[in-house]
């Protein structure tokens, strides 16, 4: 059918004069151009709308890992001051003083919480008697001291007199600053004595929220906004109160006389479960576009909402996908504009031989084969140009492929580079079974056992904790008792650096220094650092690795070093960055890893390095015993 009608066109077309042919090709070619116009008009904006979608997923997957990490720092802020009055409420300094109204011990409970404060995040911590009058404060010196204040109306000492604890954040009648009040009765509910209070305040998590330049709010569950990157939205509300909530709260005098307007977002559009884009008018009467993240606090009733700017991303997604397009597009045009044009020069060289019959015959013949030709070779372009088309869906997809096996492969390799050495424990164990079982000595072969039985355990148990990291989970801490861990790591390095432990200098903690944590991940910890200071010294003479352990008021030191060549300056700088080493076989997992157990505990570390080696040194919180 396609060959008929491309020898019947000229029989239709060759009686038209070259000033016919020449208008109708005009139109033609206005015809085309509209229609390669409307072909990159609709491209170029299903082109935007793929960039733009492209660009919100990239930014919901950047902007929950960031969302996620302020939530931590929010919980570690949370923790401490919580500790407080749990342990105030069962000190017998406290219940002397509320007991006997003593000014000497009213005096002597002064000085004690005025010391304490000192060393914690918390604002100000004080004592009220069961009529909700301060007894004693922290703050006992200053011109607003909280001593004689009643706080009997305050929802904080209400329901601690009540249930015997609770949390209350709201503005301080006195230092007019908002806080997180944090109480617990003292005695039981029908003996009770009074009630330990801690106000803690947000203002350098406040300050550290502000310096990333992305707004982040924390509401409480009515929406009122608690704690703020912009101190201007505070006590604002994420969605507008009923009038009888309002009411409710001006009376409580919780916020002081804040409006509790809605903040200034403006055309939301849900982009998933917990994210919406919206248009925010910052302070400065700054607008732009945001991409809003809420993600809910454990141990809270509060959410963090985490706003993300998008117009700028957006606009580079969507440039990169309109120049894809157009440079897949282009090409296309251009060949089809060539086809026309050549239709128009057969079109017009038969019009223009057609006076001549005999010659006019002879060149249609001589035309038709070129055609005949240029169809074979138009099939043949076309056939060449599909197999291209099909071997790039092959390419795209094996890009595709290959990225979701990157990404397997990150993972895998976090897992394996955590059950390495247990793996290799195990398999001496085994060969060692097997010599004791053909000298047929069966006690040696129970204890391997045994042994490799616990390892597989141990295995399973890191798997586990590695799922629980990947979900954001945390591992329960408990007393660990430290000399027992570090002896644990080094049975683990003993047959990966058979022969070489001797550099390996412990000076090992005494029996019942506890710390704080899980003994398995803190293993982790020391396996990762002791490996990394012993491969650092491999082929060096006098290796030497010096393990020690100090023990101060509160935390515990374990110091690692060695002198080995040192850190390149390159790697220091981002040494707790994920799949940054050194090493040729290294995954750049370990560091990053050991640094999240030890903060997860409360903990943290610290590297000094240079040319004559490394001290890597790892703080962690003393446990009572």
């Amino acid at each position: 059918m396609h060959n008929t009608s491309m020898l019947q066109r000229p029989t239709t077309e060759r009686f038209l004069t070259p000033e016919q042919l020449s208008r109708r090709s005009r139109r033609v070619w206005m015809i085309f151009a509209f229609v390669c116009a409307a072909v990159i008009s609709a491209d170029l904006y299903g082109a935007s709308l793929y960039g733009r979608i492209a660009a919100i997923e990239t930014l919901q997957r950047q902007g929950h890992t960031d969302a996620n990490l302020k939530v931590a720092l929010l919980r570690a802020v949370l923790e401490r001051p919580r500790a407080l009055p749990l342990l105030l409420a069962d000190d017998q300094q406290v219940r002397d003083a509320l007991s006997s109204r003593n000014p000497d011990a009213v005096v002597a409970l002064d000085r004690k919480l005025e010391s304490l404060v000192s060393g914690t995040s918390a604002s100000v911590l004080y004592v009220t008697g069961k009529d909700g009058v301060a007894l004693a404060s922290s703050n006992w010196r200053e011109p607003l001291s909280f001593v004689g204040n009643d706080y009997s109306f305050r929802d904080y000492f209400s329901k601690a007199m009540e249930t015997g604890t609770a949390e209350h954040y709201a503005l301080g009648t006195v230092s007019n600053r908002p806080g997180l009040y944090i109480s617990r009765r003292v005695g039981d509910a029908n003996s009770a004595l009074g009630v330990v209070v801690v106000k803690m305040e947000f203002d350098q998590l406040e300050s550290d929220w502000s310096e990333t330049g992305r707004p982040a709010y924390v509401a409480d569950e009515r929406g009122v906004i608690l704690i703020t990157s912009l101190p201007s939205w505070r006590f604002m509300t994420t969605a507008p109160l009923s009038r009888d909530q309002a009411v409710t709260i001006r009376k409580s005098l919780q916020f002081g006389v804040a409006p509790l307007s809605p903040l200034p977002f403006s055309r939301p559009e849900p982009v998933g479960a917990d994210a919406t884009i919206l248009r925010a008018i910052l302070p400065g009467n700054s607008s732009a576009e945001y991409l809003r993240l809420t993600t809910p606090i454990p141990s809270t009733p509060w959410q963090l909402g985490y706003l993300v700017p998008t117009d700028q991303a957006i606009a580079s997604s969507v440039r990169e996908t309109r120049f894809v397009t157009l440079t897949a597009l282009l090409p296309i045009l251009a060949f089809a504009a060539l086809l026309l044009r050549r239709r128009d020069v057969s079109l017009m060289q038969i019009a223009v031989n057609r006076l001549a019959r005999e010659e006019l015959e002879r060149r249609v013949l001589e035309r038709t084969e070129d055609l005949s030709q240029a169809r074979d070779r138009l099939q043949a372009e076309i056939t060449d140009h599909r197999a291209t088309e099909a071997k790039l869906q092959g390419v795209q997809q094996d890009l595709v492929q290959a990225n979701r096996l990157a990404i397997l492969g990150q993972v895998a390799a976090g897992v394996a580079h955590e059950i390495n050495q247990p793996v290799a424990t195990i398999r001496a164990y085994a060969e060692n079974a097997h010599i004791f079982l053909e000298r047929r000595q069966t006690d040696p072969v129970k204890e391997n056992l045994s042994a490799i039985a616990a390892l597989t355990e141990r295995i399973g148990t890191i798997t586990e904790e590695l799922k629980a990291f990947g979900r954001k989970g945390r591992t329960a801490p408990e007393p660990v008792d430290l000399r027992s861990a570090i002896e644990g790591a080094v049975v683990l390095l003993r047959s990966r650096f058979a022969g070489h432990l001797d550099a390996l200098k412990i000076e090992l903690p005494p029996v019942g220094l506890m710390v704080v944590g899980t003994r398995i991940r803190l293993e982790q910890v020391l396996i990762n650092l002791f490996q990394n200071a012993l491969e650092a010294l491999e082929g060096r003479e006098r290796a030497k690795v010096e393990v020690s352990v100090q023990d101060t008021s509160e935390e515990v030191e374990i110091i690692v070093s060695d002198n080995g060549p040192g850190i390149p300056s390159a790697i220091l700088d981002s040494l707790f960055t994920p799949f940054n080493t050194s090493k040729e076989k290294g995954l750049g997992l370990g560091l990053v890893i050991s640094k999240d157990i030890v903060v997860d505990y409360g903990g943290r570390i610290e590297v000094e390095s240079s040319g004559l080696g490394t001290r890597f040194t790892v703080y962690l919180r003393k446990a009572k015993p």
